[in-house]
C-alpha cells in the first residue's frame, strides 16, 4: 500500500518511534512536492512492472466472418532504488554550552538539506549524468506528455489553454508542480478576473498554509534547494532557442500512477559518540526511487516565459 509521508510519520509515532516520526514529518514540511507524493514500499532493490503501450484492436464482424487477431502491447519497466541520506555530527562541547536542543536544530537543518536534494531529483534527476540518482520527470516525459507552450525563441506567456491541455493529457491529475515565480504569476492572475474567472482559487494545505489552486489542482512550488536556486529554473532552453524559459508539471499521484518507491520508510539512527571525534552522530538513510507506472501519470508544459503575465 502506498503511503504519504504524513501517514508514514503517524505510523512511526504509533509504533513509539518518535524520532523517526519527527524526521519524516520534517521531510513533508520541507518540501511540498514530497508531501504531495505517496511512497510504495517494495522488497529488494528494484521494482518491475508493466505499462500499457498500445491497446488491442476491436472490430465488428458479419455472419460467418472471423475476427482479425489483435493483441495489445505491454512495455516492461524496471525501477531501481537509490540510496540517499547523510551523517550529522554535533559537537559535545556545543551540547554542553547550549543544551541538547542544539543537536535537534542541526538535525532539522540536515533534514531540510536532504529534502531539498531529493526534491531537485524528482524533476531534474539524470541517471546518465549522475548514476547514483534516479531519473526525474524532465528526463522521463516525452511525446504527448510534453506540451509546448510556444514554438518561437524565448517561449511565450503561459497560455491557460495549454495548461488545460496538459491537465487533459494527465490521468487523474492531483497537483501542478511549478516554481515560485509561476506561483506569483497565478497570484496576479487571481486578481484579474478576465484571466482567472472562477478557476483560480485559494485553499489550504495539510499544514494549514495557504495554497493556490487551478481547476481544483493545488499549485505546489518546492522550497529552494541548498544554495537558494529554484528546482525548476528559468534558464531552460526553449524549443525555438533561448535559455530563458521554464516548465510546469501536471502530476497524477497515486498507486499505479505516479509514486515514489521505498524499501521501508526512511531510517533514522542515533549512532552516539563516535571514536574519531567528540561528537554525537545521527545518520539518516532512505532507500527510495520514482515510478511512472501509468504512461499518462504526468505531463510537462515547457517553453513558458516567466517574465510575461499569464494569458487565457
Amino acid at each position: 500500500m502506498a503511503l504519504s509521508l504524513i501517514e508514514s510519520a503517524k505510523l512511526a509515532a504509533d509504533s513509539g518511534e518518535t524520532k523517526r516520526a519527527a524526521v519524516i514529518e520534517m521531510f513533508a514540511r520541507a518540501s511540498a512536492w514530497l508531501n504531495s507524493l505517496v511512497f510504495q514500499s517494495i522488497p529488494g532493490n528494484a521494482y518491475a512492472y508493466n505499462r500499457e503501450g498500445v491497446l488491442p484492436g476491436i472490430a465488428f464482424r458479419g455472419t460467418n466472418e472471423a475476427y482479425a487477431e489483435s493483441t495489445g502491447i505491454i512495455n516492461p519497466f524496471v525501477e531501481a532504488l537509490r540510496i540517499c541520506g547523510g551523517d550529522l555530527d554535533c559537537d559535545l562541547a556545543l551540547m554542553q554550552m547550549f543544551g541538547a536542543g542544539i543537536r535537534a536544530k542541526h538535525e532539522a537543518m540536515k533534514i531540510k538539506a536532504l529534502a531539498a536534494e531529493v526534491t531537485r531529483v524528482l524533476v531534474k534527476g539524470d541517471s546518465i549524468a549522475q548514476p547514483r540518482e534516479f531519473d526525474g520527470l524532465q528526463a522521463r516525459l516525452a511525446g504527448l506528455q510534453v506540451v509546448s507552450n510556444a514554438a518561437g525563441a524565448g517561449g511565450a506567456a503561459l497560455s491557460l489553454a495549454n495548461l488545460d491541455l496538459a491537465i487533459d493529457r494527465t490521468a487523474a491529475p492531483t497537483a501542478i508542480w511549478c516554481n515560485h515565480g509561476m506561483k506569483r504569476l497565478f497570484s496576479a492572475a487571481l486578481r484579474t478576473v478576465a484571466v482567472s474567472g472562477q478557476i483560480i482559487a485559494a485553499a489550504k494545505d495539510d499544514f494549514g498554509k495557504p495554497v493556490l489552486t487551478y481547476a481544483g489542482l493545488p499549485l505546489l512550488p518546492p522550497y529552494p534547494d541548498n544554495d537558494g536556486v529554484e528546482v525548476i529554473d528559468n534558464v531552460e532552453v526553449a524549443t525555438g532557442g533561448g535559455a530563458t524559459t521554464t516548465s510546469m508539471y501536471v502530476v497524477g499521484v497515486g498507486e499505479g500512477k505516479f509514486a515514489g518507491l521505498q524499501n521501508g520508510t526512511m531510517q533514522v539512527r542515533d549512532l552516539g559518540e563516535i571514536n574519531a571525534a567528540p561528537v554525537m552522530r545521527t545518520r539518516v538513510e532512505w532507500l527510495m526511487g520514482l515510478c511512472l507506472e501509468h504512461g499518462r501519470a504526468a505531463t510537462r508544459v515547457r517553453d513558458i516565459n516567466p517574465a510575461l503575465a499569464i494569458v487565457p
